[in-house]
């Protein structure tokens, strides 16, 4: 009698286990892609915000400045023409200050305040606005110090800052060639 005997032979399925690796490796590759992409999108958020902030301070800086068209010598100090540059906001005359330096150690500060006259209409004027002209009175000596053209002398240079409340600074040399009122000085 012949016995009959079954022989399983088990087959490797090569082919599916080859499947399922590229499976996993193909969704790692889509998750460090999207973690790359969330980095780039990021990063590029954060520079563009940077440059927007810079620009954003460059314009207040330039448009927030006081020009000087010239500076005389003046009885009590100096007699600036001014106007706002281009494209600024009005600016508040209380939130004017200068600073004038001299001879070394000189210092003299002081605000705006009440000093800035409208051109042609007389007055004082409270809140400065483009594209308008405006006299602007510097005290020549505040605290003991003194950098009026009289006390400086004839050659000498005076080194002023105009400060904008939230704006811009405007700096200036005043050149000294003639001590009597009226003498130009820029």
């Amino acid at each position: 009698m012949k016995s009959n005997t079954h022989t399983t032979e088990l087959q490797d399925d090569k082919v599916a286990a080859i499947g399922i690796g590229a499976m996993i490796v193909f969704i790692a590759l889509i998750l460090v892609a999207a973690v790359a992409a969330a980095v780039i999108i990021q990063t590029a958020e954060a520079l563009q915000q940077n440059a927007q902030q810079t620009g954003d301070d460059t314009a207040d800086n330039m448009a927030g400045k006081v020009m000087i068209n010239s500076a005389y010598v003046d009885a009590n100090g100096y007699k600036l023409f001014v106007r706002l540059a281009p494209g600024s906001e009005p600016a508040p005359v209380a939130s004017i200050s200068y600073q004038l330096m001299c001879g070394g150690a000189a210092v003299v500060e002081g605000n705006v305040g009440n000093t800035v006259l409208m051109d042609g209409t007389g007055g004082n004027a409270v809140e400065m606005t483009p594209a308008t002209g405006y006299t602007m009175l510097i005290a020549g000596s505040a605290g003991g110090s003194d950098c009026e053209a009289g006390t400086v002398g004839t050659g000498a240079s005076v080194q002023m800052y105009i400060h904008v409340g939230s704006g811009g600074t405007t700096f200036e040399t005043l050149s000294v060639q003639d001590t009597a009122t009226g003498s130009k000085v820029v």
